[in-house]
């Protein structure tokens, strides 16, 4: 693809927030890296959350987030900032061909681009927020490509402005990223600066607030804090959207890299903006990289529920958690949702922590019915748990695994960690574990037996005994 194509979206600001010239710009980009230390990190990156301001005064600490990058490949990275030149509603995915830089041109990954804008109508294919023209260009997305383009090389583009930062907008674009991104090698990137033009200790007190909800990976608290003037970020809507997203991909943790002010650069404390860089990372890829040419592709369950179906079916879930708050009665809706009968578990966790999980293994409602009564059932019948609270209907995440029919296992081979669930009965006791379970221990086949035995409440080694009825099946799980 060529620069000189018209559906390439030029740079804006380079020459004024980062070098124009190829040359410099890179070794701008190798010298703030020779600079910093590569942040210690558990796991393996799923999303960052970096600044946007001119190279001057940010570019040291965003290096410090994409140095964690180094030997780790992506085909995709998804990088959403805020609109700080124009108002509109809802979150803008680039359309065209893709984005330049001095350093090149960045592809436009423009099959899941077009997915991630098909689902719900908050998120759709647009040049709102991206155009260059008479007035200034969007800088938040652009200064984020050239740190990508020296740590990763080659890859594909989903760019995303945000002209609102409304909680609806954020909450729908975490659920659509969480659906499209399900399966595939890729990044997410929030762009945002924190306070803007306080005095020094003001700002590190109003970025304090902000930091203590990006540490505690909770995206809730943040919105609140923003919404309540505790806390500033002109891309709290992005970062708010990829700790939604990163926690039903897998995220584990957010790593907190650095902090600092436009003071430390400028020497003007008395009107200052504030800089975070942080990392979230989970045990494992969300996928493994694509396989390169020649090598067999990975295999697993086919996707059988859309990635529209998969955001209507969340809503039900958290509408029907939330009337039961209510007293009052739920009753899904059934519109534009397949009409197929599945087994179904809803998971329900506040801060990667169980809070409750319940589901039916038989395929004996609707599948919208199905969820529906399956996370009221989580939220407030588990009883391992006491039932949920409103005080903390905005800290939960809703998981849901709808499985595939019951198989009999007559051989332990047969078994496929990572891929099946398992259920065992023997005499009155029975108990079933879904197949994320598995990868999420690292267990093996015979330690995977054993714990199913055991969530049955029979000794370890019961799938032994020749009346044990041991069956799998699989899940999608979203």
């Amino acid at each position: 693809m060529s620069a000189a194509d018209s559906d390439i979206r030029k740079p804006a600001v380079a020459g004024m927030f980062y070098p124009a010239a190829p040359g410099e710009l890179a070794k701008t980009i190798a010298g703030f890296f020779a600079e910093v230390d590569k942040p210690r990190v558990g796991g393996y990156p799923i999303g960052l959350i970096a600044p946007h301001a001119g190279y001057p005064y940010s570019g040291r600490l965003a290096a410090r987030a994409y140095k964690i990058l180094e030997g780790h490949q992506y085909d995709t990275v998804v990088v959403i900032s805020p609109s700080h030149t124009v108002f509109f509603q809802g979150a803008s995915v680039y359309d065209g061909g893709g984005y330049e830089t001095p350093l090149g041109v960045v592809e436009t990954d423009q099959e899941l681009s077009a997915r991630i804008a098909g689902i719900h109508p908050a998120v759709y294919l647009s040049r709102k927020g991206h155009a260059t023209g008479a007035t200034r260009g969007e800088h938040a997305l652009e200064v984020q490509l050239p740190f990508l383009q020296v740590v990763l090389g080659h890859f594909k583009l989903v760019a995303i402005v945000m002209g609102d930062q409304e909680e609806d907008t954020v909450r729908a674009l975490g659920e659509v990223l969480a659906a499209a991104l399900t399966g595939t090698n890729s990044l997410l990137v929030a762009s945002t600066d924190l306070s803007h033009f306080h005095p020094e200790k003001q700002a590190r007190r109003l970025d304090a607030k902000v930091q203590d909800a990006v540490d505690k990976y909770d995206p809730a608290l943040l919105l609140e804090t923003l919404g309540s003037g505790k806390g500033e970020a002109c891309g709290g809507g992005p970062m708010a959207a990829v700790m939604m997203a990163s926690k039903r991909l897998g995220g584990a943790e957010v790593a907190f890299t650095d902090y600092t002010t436009s003071g430390e650069s400028t020497g003007d404390f008395e009107n200052v903006v504030g800089y975070l860089a942080a990392a979230i990372t989970g045990k494992e890829p969300i996928v493994t990289r694509s396989p390169l040419i020649g090598e067999p592709a990975a295999t697993g369950p086919t996707q059988d529920v859309s990635d529209e179906d998969r955001v209507k079916l969340h809503q039900i879930a958290r509408d029907a958690i939330e009337t039961r708050l209510r007293d009052e009665r739920y009753a899904p809706p059934s519109v534009g949702l397949p009409d197929k009968k599945r087994g179904v578990f809803v998971t329900i966790t506040i801060d990667g922590q169980l809070r409750g999980c319940i589901g039916q293994i038989r395929a004996r409602q609707q599948l919208h019915e199905a969820v529906a009564e399956m996370a009221q059932a989580a939220a407030f019948e588990d009883p391992r748990f006491p039932k949920l609270t409103a005080v903390e209907i905005d800290q939960i995440e809703t998981e849901i695994s709808v499985l595939t029919p019951l198989e009999r296992v007559h051989d332990f081979e047969d078994i496929k960690v990572g891929r099946d669930g398992l259920m065992i009965k023997l005499e009155f006791n029975s108990g079933l574990l879904l197949p994320q379970v598995a990868s999420e221990y690292g267990w093996d086949t015979i330690e995977f037996l054993e714990q199913t035995c055991l969530k049955a409440g029979l000794p370890k080694n019961a799938y032994r005994d020749r009346l044990a009825e041991i069956y799998k099946f699989s899940a999608e799980v979203f």
